[in-house]
């Protein structure tokens, strides 16, 4: 197994008489991107803010690199919260500098990162501005840069693509990356499904307040698939459709002349692929097979769903 960067450990967490957090678990490995995925109000942000020691759990433990988590680990940590903030009168390098100053780095040192950072981003010529003259997307690109600055063992990123164009979203998805090869442990909330399937190693899955999914992104998707493939074929979609019999369900099918597109069900759970087509070879030639795999965004909806509807 791999070595974990961050592990929680049966956190409870109450506000008066809502439970925010309840018996949550989650194991974070090392060198990978974690995403913290759920519906808004699931319980997300009082984890993070849990991790961070901005709050603390009513019972439970977070673990961080092996040690129980203390207050020595906040330089450990980088985070970017969804609610931006930064000081709107300040030029925008003396505020960077500031910040990165705060974690504990070398003026000198941090701007020289911070040059580097911005060439990166391609605002070099915003460092004099005052941050008040900065778009949206332009604001959030300094706070992503100065919440990894200081290069943390562990970093949070709560929706760092809000706002963002689809160019400036794929520079900072690049840069995640970048991170994370370089060793950076990362954990994603977000509600971007897309961004998960591209970039999350592992997910895990909250909803009111409980875990009700967790592993690798593959392992899940795995789990989810229903046995269905896409076919596409040139043939006798009568003598195609005879031969499924009742092992077989025909779910959608699309003809233009003597060509079909077709999506086929495997009923029979001892039975796989080479079935279905030796089944149907007989009548027809095939140009294509796929196996349906199932979005993040539709084990997401369903999983809820099928939650919601025990509740």
């Amino acid at each position: 197994m791999s070595k974990l960067i961050l592990e929680a450990k049966h956190i409870v967490k109450n506000y008066a008489s809502h439970r925010a957090l309840n018996d949550v678990s989650i194991a974070v490995p090392e060198k990978t991107i974690f995403g913290l995925l759920g519906p808004n109000g699931a319980g997300k942000t009082s984890l993070i803010r849990i991790i961070n020691q901005i709050t603390g759990p009513d019972s439970g433990d977070i673990f961080l690199d092996g040690e129980l988590l203390n207050r020595a680990h906040i330089k450990d940590i980088g985070y970017l919260p969804e609610e931006r903030g930064l000081y709107k009168k300040m030029k925008v390098g003396e505020q960077a500098l500031y910040l990165a100053q705060l974690k504990g780095m070398d003026k000198a040192v941090a701007k020289a990162k911070l040059m580097d950072w911005f060439e990166r981003f391609e605002i070099s010529e915003w460092w004099n501005k005052k941050v008040d003259e900065l778009s949206k997307g332009m604001a959030q690109k300094i706070q992503f840069i100065t919440t990894v600055l200081h290069e943390p063992k562990l970093l949070i990123l709560d929706e760092p693509f809000s706002g963002f164009d689809p160019i400036n979203t794929n520079l900072v998805k690049s840069e995640i990356l970048r991170l994370k090869e370089k060793g950076t442990s990362i954990i994603l909330s977000t509600h971007n499904m897309d961004s998960v399937e591209e970039i999350c190693d592992s997910i895990a899955l909250i909803n009111k307040s409980e875990k009700l999914l967790d592993g690798t992104v593959k392992d899940i998707k795995d789990q989810f698939k229903t046995q269905t493939y896409e076919l596409d074929f040139t043939g006798s979609i009568i003598g195609f459709t005879n031969a499924l019999w009742t092992n077989f369900e025909l779910l959608e099918k699309e003809t233009e002349g003597d060509n079909h597109k077709c999506k086929v069900k495997i009923l029979n759970n001892k039975m796989g692929l080479n079935e279905l087509l030796s089944a149907t070879l007989p009548e027809v030639k095939f140009n294509s097979v796929s196996e349906v795999v199932p979005s993040m965004n539709d084990i997401f909806i369903q999983v809820i769903e099928a939650k919601n509807a025990q509740s």
